[in-house]
């Protein structure tokens, strides 16, 4: 999930909606209530997305509460509290073309690369969707380069007990992802589901690191390029799904930012669009034609006041599901500076709050899933929501 967080016309969609899924930690193992099970668990090769449960967890970037995040301690973690569908990962280029799992290209902030004086000449300053940026970037390493670094956690103020595993693991590639996904799936039994992103597609197209076409050659080399592979694609521009949409058959989600942002790849082609629009009747009409669902931000849900506690709830959750829409909003985090205002409790930017709260009024609006730092916690508030 990407920095918008910060937190065109298309083909005409070609599947039905969905394939198998399967999902995370049932319900005997979890000790859930005979209620919540039925709500948590499914076969394989089952329905697809309508087979998920409801709402679905997904673990944003992993457990990335616990661990750094996009390292496969981090995804080990998710499944292990229960998470159904694993981000892994945002996906990034290296220079000699390898996609990798980084929440951005810039890795100053989520690898050791500082403590390594022989890349001290590639920090550079560079302009990313029109946001001056000055660290180390992904596309000026090779795959063998980065897999000397060692991830950290991202935010230590938030989080100042994961800095315990920094240097711990190191970058993944998404072949790795697909591979451990396998691995995973047959050591537990079940079948694993991932949700990964492309990242600033239309920069990396600019630079001949076109995203999309690496993200299908691998997919097609594992066979999981299906509409019932356990594989769901996600992005910030609605173009990179369009894209997706002609190459691979798997289930395709449209995040969204802020109402009054613009996708970036509507600003280099001089569309005029905001988010705002996207949203109305019609741009969820258009969005149905290639993909199966929305990612938008909480706030798209229910709005908030400028103090920071929540406002009016939204008809999003009704006008996208009208045009068979399913949405997965992003992000719930336990600590007071990511809830809502009347959820926080104390001042203390590494506290935590009331998220179950804070899932129960989200929930409660319909929505299909959600993305969580901490798997747990939000595997507990659906048995709270579903049992209530």
């Amino acid at each position: 999930m990407g920095t918008q967080e910060n937190e065109q016309t298309g083909t005409t969609g070609r599947r039905a909606l969905l394939g198998a899924a399967v999902l995370g930690a049932g319900g005997a193992v979890l000790g859930l209530s005979g209620t919540a099970r039925a709500a948590g668990s499914a076969s394989y090769g089952s329905g697809g997305l309508k087979s998920l449960p409801k709402p679905t967890i997904i673990g944003h970037r992993g457990a990335s509460g616990y661990r750094p995040e996009h390292t496969f301690g981090s995804y080990n973690l998710a499944l292990d509290l229960g998470a159904d569908i694993v981000e892994a990962g945002d996906l990034v280029p290296t220079k000699d073309g390898h996609l990798v799992c980084r929440h951005e290209p810039e890795i100053g902030g989520t690898t050791n690369v500082a403590d390594h004086p022989e890349f001290a000449d590639r920090k550079t300053t560079k302009v990313l969707d029109g946001v001056s940026t000055t660290g180390w970037f992904t596309e000026d390493f090779t795959l063998a380069e980065l897999k000397t670094l060692r991830a950290v956690e991202r935010i230590p103020a938030n989080r100042p007990h994961n800095t315990i595993y920094n240097g711990r693991w190191e970058i993944p590639t998404f072949e790795e992802v697909l591979k451990w996904q396998d691995e995973q799936t047959r050591k537990r039994g079940r079948q694993v589901w991932i949700y990964p992103e492309t990242k600033h597609p239309t920069y990396f197209r600019k630079l001949g690191l076109g995203l999309e076409e690496r993200v299908a050659k691998l997919l097609h080399k594992h066979g999981k390029d299906k509409r019932n592979s356990p594989v769901i694609l996600q992005s910030f521009e609605p173009s990179s799904i369009q894209r997706l949409n002609t190459l691979v058959d798997n289930p395709l989600v449209v995040l969204l930012s802020a109402a009054n942002t613009r996708p970036w790849d509507f600003v280099e082609a001089g569309d005029t669009r905001t988010v705002a629009d996207l949203i109305t009747p019609k741009g969820l009409r258009e969005i149905a034609g290639y993909a199966q669902g929305l990612g938008p931000t909480l706030d798209l849900i229910i709005t908030k006041k400028a103090d920071g506690s929540l406002d009016q709830e939204t008809t999003l959750v009704s006008d996208a599901h009208k045009v068979g829409l399913i949405l997965h909003p992003y992000t719930m985090r336990n600590e007071n500076p990511f809830l809502p205002l009347e959820y926080r409790k104390g001042t203390d930017a590494d506290a935590y709050g009331d998220p179950f709260g804070a899932f129960k009024r989200y929930f409660a609006t319909g929505i299909d899933g959600v993305f969580t730092d901490n798997a747990d916690t939000g595997v507990l508030a659906r048995e709270d929501f579903v049992n209530g």
